[in-house]
């Protein structure tokens, strides 16, 4: 059961039984007592929330990719180091945002507060349409596709067995999300760790044996001889990806405890951990395999584990899916606020801005993504959607971090507990800016669509936004939506 304030209880200057109702209060019927989003985000839950989400599939995976394009072993190092300073440059420039701006939302509430309705919704639009059921899409066919490994090693996996996981996964997550922000916030802390447990087990015995001397694979780390200037950019840009997720702390602003303190702390405890386990976990890698069986692998973790562990090594696709598993969770805890955000901002129906009684949770919001993210899971491509969400992803991420410096700029006398040097945003944003002309050459068709999506937000806000006199065919349509979803069990 949800509940909201209701145009009859308020008295025309905004009040409802003698306490003033604020565009964000819920109340219950009878009843004064705000029902809201509680401040339950600690240090160690928002440590574990960035953690949790960025560590994926990606670590464990796809390394090879960084290697291919970077040419060497020791240039290959220096991406991963280089990429996680950037992104720690992002998620610095997030922080100041986070502790000046203090609503959850993060993109959509900043690009909102920069830059007007019109860019929001169309941010908005794109996350709710393609970003994130494509960017939970491909991180949970690689949780169904690593979690069904054991069962079928050494054959392969069919691939209905791996969506009908993936869609047993994607459920399990979105009803966590709807019945505790508390039991999400735990369990993302337990998966958090296992995801570090997991790498644990790849960076000791590759210290072991590098220590013992094995560095023969260190040789000539900066031979030059297969690189190329022009797949360096792909390089950074698989690099990236990997790292993403250090702005999902920003989508739950208002529910964390003391946030001009807790977000910058949580952001640079996360990306330090993130990027030491990163480079320690590549120079395992290399100290076992060669860049050669690098190179030749479909699954770095895997190889490592069988070259190393022997039977044993049947736990690593285990501690993959967990860790994809953190990543969906991590993901649509976040995301949900967003469009919690923008229901209570009136760019989506009311319905999402509604939060249970008893539960303390934005039901509806969390619901609104699931049968699109199934919906992409039986029909897309995992590559293809990787390629235009990403596109998108960083467009409007680099459209954030410019907000800032015209933030700065308009509204100099905006409080800004947290504040970083003019530097971190400018070199950011252009590195984002340039990620996205590069995919716009590297694969037109994939970010074109993406681009293509993204534009169909402009009709869309004149249609469902900014005429107040809609066809009655589409008020009758979205009352009966309304009617529908408010019918929400307790």
């Amino acid at each position: 059961m949800t509940k909201r304030s209701t145009p009859s209880q308020k008295d025309g200057k905004g009040e409802v039984s003698g306490h003033k109702v604020s565009q964000n209060e819920t109340l219950l019927d009878g009843d004064d007592r705000k029902v809201e989003l509680g401040k339950k985000v600690t240090l160690l839950r928002g440590i574990s929330i960035i953690i949790g989400t960025i560590i994926g599939a990606g670590i464990f995976i796809s390394p090879k990719g960084i290697l291919k394009h970077s040419g060497s072993v020791g240039m290959s190092l220096i991406v991963w180091i280089a990429c996680g300073v950037l992104s720690l440059f992002g998620a610095l420039s997030y922080a100041e945002l986070g502790t000046c701006i203090k609503k959850s939302g993060g993109h959509y509430t900043y690009i909102l507060e920069a830059f007007g309705p019109q860019v929001a919704f169309i941010r908005l639009w794109a996350e709710l349409i393609a970003i994130r059921p494509a960017a939970t899409a491909v991180i949970s066919l690689a949780f169904g596709q690593y979690i069904l490994e054991p069962l079928f090693m050494p054959c392969g996996i069919p691939p209905m067995a791996v969506k009908l996981a993936t869609t047993i996964g994607i459920t399990s997550i979105m009803y966590l999300n709807s019945m505790s922000v508390t039991w999400t916030a735990r369990i993302q802390i337990f998966l958090t760790f296992s995801k570090l447990l997991a790498i644990s087990i790849i960076i000791v015995p590759g210290m072991y044996q590098l220590f013992k001397g094995e560095t023969r694979n260190f040789e000539n780390a900066f031979e030059l001889n297969n690189a190329k200037l022009s797949e360096m950019p792909l390089a950074f840009y698989s690099g990236m990806y990997a790292y993403s997720g250090w702005f999902y702390l920003n989508f739950l602003t208002e529910e964390v405890d003391n946030p001009e303190r807790t977000m910058p702390l949580a952001i640079y405890i996360s990306m330090a951990i993130v990027t030491f386990c990163y480079v320690l976990t590549n120079v395992a890698y290399y100290t076992v395999m060669s860049a050669d069986e690098i190179l030749a692998s479909d699954a770095v973790a895997v190889t490592f584990a069988e070259k190393m562990m022997g039977n044993f090594s049947i736990v690593v696709p285990v501690f993959v899916a967990l860790s994809c598993y953190g990543s969906m969770n991590g993901g649509v805890f976040a995301i949900s606020r967003m469009f919690f955000v923008a229901s209570r901002e009136g760019q989506l129906p009311e319905i999402l801005s509604m939060i249970h009684v008893r539960r303390h949770t934005p039901l509806a919001a969390v619901l609104i993504l699931y049968p699109i993210t199934i919906l992409q899971v039986f029909v897309g491509d995992i590559y293809s959607l990787l390629n235009f969400m990403s596109f998108l992803r960083w467009l409007f991420i680099g459209l954030v971090v410019l907000g800032l410096i015209y933030l700065r700029y308009t509204k100099p006398d905006l409080p800004r507990p947290f504040k970083v040097p003019l530097f971190i945003p400018v070199v950011f944003s252009l590195t984002c800016f340039f990620m996205v002309f590069l995919s716009l050459y590297s694969d037109p068709v994939n970010t074109g669509i993406g681009f293509a999506i993204s534009l169909t937000g402009i009709p869309a806000y004149y249609i469902f936004i900014y005429f107040k006199h809609k066809p009655k065919w589409l008020q009758r349509a979205l009352g009966k939506l309304f009617i529908l979803f408010s019918k929400v069990p307790e």
